[in-house]
């Protein structure tokens, strides 16, 4: 399994978080791998075999081979069918919101076809440019083009919203939004529709994903051996809490979690 992150251009970095690419060779006895919320959006290119995405315990469907995977709230599984070959851009909760039109919860826990964005032609071709590249570089350097030719004056981040995600992600998530907005509360449903419509999902809800990121790096890390010092050191109000939470985003408990196989890649990628 070889999985890279890369570093965005200079003027896209206030928008993306990174470049990411996965490669795992096909395995007859491969199995399920559980995602886990991250809190952020990501538009993929899935260059090597198909991977399915389990709707239901047995029924599932095949992934768009390049896609946009929006907030998620819940877990979720995916299996390869074969080789893995993934290049992927990973969008700040309020990033990738400036290169569309539409509102980002429409978006929300689902994968949608780049041509439902872009429209057909547009994202046929970029498609096929990405297909044909040899190498990661090449691969930035055409997604880059095409984000930075999609970016105008009238998409900017708007204040009020990174204002807010700057706060969850310096606090781990535990931050209020009274506290945010401090106390100003007129703002707090002003807040509530552009988070809906920028990020996909509420403030509350992207602080506990955060929040649990936190945790997660400390569970995986092995920074402390007591559920009850990462609750703590995470800012849950106590370990009942943070297992609540950590069932909600995961489905399973933390004792559950470590070594898990069909966690290996969600392990990856948080580490």
């Amino acid at each position: 399994m070889n999985y890279q992150t890369f570093q965005p251009n200079p003027i896209l970095q206030s928008l993306i978080s990174c470049y990411w690419t996965l490669e795992v060779p096909a395995d007859p006895n491969t199995k399920k791998q559980r995602i886990i919320p991250d809190g952020t959006i990501e538009m993929a290119f899935i260059l090597g075999d198909d991977i399915k995405r389990y709707t239901s315990e047995n029924e599932f469907i095949i992934q768009p081979r390049a896609m946009v995977l929006g907030q998620t709230i819940a877990p979720f599984y995916i299996e390869p069918t074969g080789y893995v070959n993934t290049f992927a851009i990973r969008f700040y909760p309020y990033g990738f919101g400036n290169f569309v039109d539409i509102p980002i919860k429409n978006l929300a826990n689902k994968e949608t076809p780049i041509e439902f964005l872009f429209g057909e032609k547009t994202a046929n071709e970029l498609e096929q440019k990405i297909i044909q590249a040899t190498n990661s570089i090449e691969r930035m350097e055409i997604i880059e083009n095409f984000l930075l030719d999609k970016l105008n004056d009238k998409n900017t981040i708007d204040n009020i919203v990174k204002t807010t995600i700057d706060a969850l992600l310096a606090t781990n998530g535990s931050a209020s939004i009274s506290t945010i907005l401090k106390e100003d509360l007129s703002k707090r449903r002003q807040l509530e529709r552009k988070f809906i419509r920028q990020i996909g999902v509420s403030p509350k809800q992207l602080g506990k994903v955060i929040r649990l990121q936190t945790a997660l790096k400390m569970l995986l890390n092995k920074k402390s051996e007591k559920l009850t010092d990462i609750a703590y050191e995470s800012e849950y109000f106590d370990q009942a809490h943070f297992i609540k939470d950590f069932k909600e985003f995961t489905g399973i408990n933390p004792k559950e979690f470590l070594g898990n196989e069909n966690m290996t890649l969600s392990t990856l990628f948080y580490k």
